[in-house]
């Protein structure tokens, strides 16, 4: 998977749950990127869901923390005090606001997520923070995958080239109004916060929105999209903006793709059924 101008990753065995392979991804973006997103409708959505949920509409991020094995769901209060201390340690090491930062979980449900195994991970992550590793970032989100899911699509906006790059786990809990799954996609394109969340919505309903495995919905179901602006295109007018069209084309591709991907990796599943509906 090509790099993502103004996008750096990071990954570490943090020991959350798992030994002996990643379990916890550190995302850094560029100062002026733009963020759009979309969460699980479920009355229990974990503490991270509740977070990215008030920091989305603000519209703007520069830092996404994830970690695998621990969900933080039906953690009560003690799971917000969690959320907002990783939000804010994360800013303190990346000279940001705890505002711009999302995090999101995914794993056990009902159990504390050990802030000391966190804590410790963070300064491994910063130091280790580059252009690539896709792959590995990846495979850190995942939690009962059987394949690790990525994928990256090239297009243009008014003749400028954008690259854009997403991963996703999730195999189980998969239902309409997204899944147990969390998604995470990244372009250098340059487009305004109500332009990308009014595109995100859009592509989101075409795909995310469109799968099933066993019919659950899950607490922390996330699709965040977010924006560096790095490769300085025409700025869109609006969403139905003639200039996107290959963009919206190339948006909604991947997240077919990541939704495919989900699919196939079904727990239990020996089928994969598409219904065309006229």
């Amino acid at each position: 998977m090509p790099a993502v101008e103004g996008v750096r990753l990071a990954v570490y065995s943090a020991g959350i749950k798992y030994r002996g392979r990643p379990d916890i991804l550190l995302a850094a973006l560029d100062s002026g990127t733009t963020v759009a997103g979309s969460f699980t409708r479920s009355s229990t959505a974990s503490a991270p869901v509740s977070w990215c949920r008030k920091q989305v509409p603000r519209g703007r991020v520069r830092a996404l923390l994830v970690n695998s094995g621990n969900a933080n769901a039906f953690t009560g209060a003690q799971g917000i005090q969690v959320v907002r201390w990783a939000a804010g340690a994360v800013a303190q090491r990346l000279a940001c606001r705890p505002s711009d930062v999302l995090i999101a979980s995914t794993g056990v449900i009902g159990e504390p997520l050990p802030i000391d195994r966190i804590d410790a991970a963070l300064p491994k992550l910063v130091d280790r923070l580059g252009r690539d590793g896709w792959p590995e970032a990846a495979r850190a989100i995942t939690t009962t995958d059987t394949f690790s899911k990525g994928v990256s699509r090239v297009c243009q906006i008014a003749g400028q080239r954008v690259t854009l790059s997403g991963i996703a786990k999730g195999s189980g809990m998969i239902a309409p109004d997204m899944a147990t799954m969390l998604v995470f996609v990244f372009t250098d394109a340059r487009i305004s916060a109500d332009i990308l969340q009014s595109l995100h919505s859009v592509a989101v309903g075409q795909s995310f929105n469109c799968i099933t495995v066993d019919s659950d919905t899950s607490t922390s179901d996330s699709v965040v999209l977010a924006a560096t602006g790095k490769a300085m295109n025409q700025r869109p007018s609006r969403a139905s903006d003639p200039i996107l069209k290959d963009f919206r084309k190339a948006l909604l591709s991947l997240y077919v793709d990541l939704a495919t991907q989900v699919v196939k990796d079904g727990e239990g599943a020996s089928k994969f059924i598409t219904v065309d509906v006229s």
